[in-house]
């Protein structure tokens, strides 16, 4: 037997209300809207450029082409954006891309996107990948050259370069600003610094041991 309308209809509003949230970014309401990066309005992203002053370029970007060093830390990696600060066209697409260059045996830390699912395609080497759920359960694997592994939103992950030498991937993330929260800098280096009592009762540490913890972060 068919519900009632009441209940239909109010299925539906329900079902409306929840879709803008099943997507990371929303839909674009024009075919474009390349960012105008010297707008002073302040949006959630960049206002759009006149379409009458959009060029090709716009739609271009050699932001990610380029290695980088990877020696700028003890991690032994390196990390390039094109978001639409970089990459104009990229603005309101519900995009984003990160090329990560790392070392023999570096390591992008546990790190989580609280706004965007993260696809990884590694270029050159071999990286393991893995992310853990809310249940603490590891999903892990060795990604080689051309393969992929996907990231779940929000969820804890890494990139561990377990090769024998470089290794470069990408990850591709469905949002155009996907936001990076990673725990150790969160947690360690924070300004004003987290409180030396939560610090050592959340890792069952004395003070002392906290402070050469934090003291590892210095200057991050």
């Amino acid at each position: 037997m068919m519900a009632p309308l009441p209940v239909l209809l109010a299925v539906a509003f329900v079902a409306a209300i929840m879709a803008p949230h099943a997507r990371s970014d929303p839909s674009p309401l024009q075919d474009f809207c390349v960012a105008d990066l010297n707008a002073t309005t302040a949006v959630d992203g960049f206002p759009c450029k006149p379409a009458s002053t959009v060029v090709d370029d716009d739609f271009f970007s050699r932001s990610i082409a380029a290695s980088t060093s990877t020696r700028s830390n003890p991690f032994g990696v390196n990390a390039t954006r094109a978001t639409a600060s970089t990459f104009p066209g990229l603005n309101t697409l519900g995009l984003s891309i990160t090329r990560v260059d790392m070392a023999p045996g570096g390591l992008n830390p546990p790190h989580s996107h609280p706004r965007a699912s993260e696809l990884v395609m590694v270029l050159k080497g071999e990286v393991t990948v893995g992310f853990t759920t809310s249940a603490n359960q590891l999903f892990s694997k060795a990604v080689r050259e051309n393969e992929l592994f996907v990231v779940p939103r929000g969820l804890q992950h890494f990139q561990l370069n377990t090769g024998a030498g470089d290794a470069v991937f990408v990850a591709m993330f469905d949002s155009q600003s996907p936001g990076v929260v990673t725990p150790t800098f969160s947690l360690f280096a924070t300004k004003p610094a987290m409180p030396m009592e939560v610090l050592a009762k959340t890792f069952l540490m004395t003070e002392d041991e906290v402070g050469a913890m934090k003291s590892k972060f210095d200057g991050f």
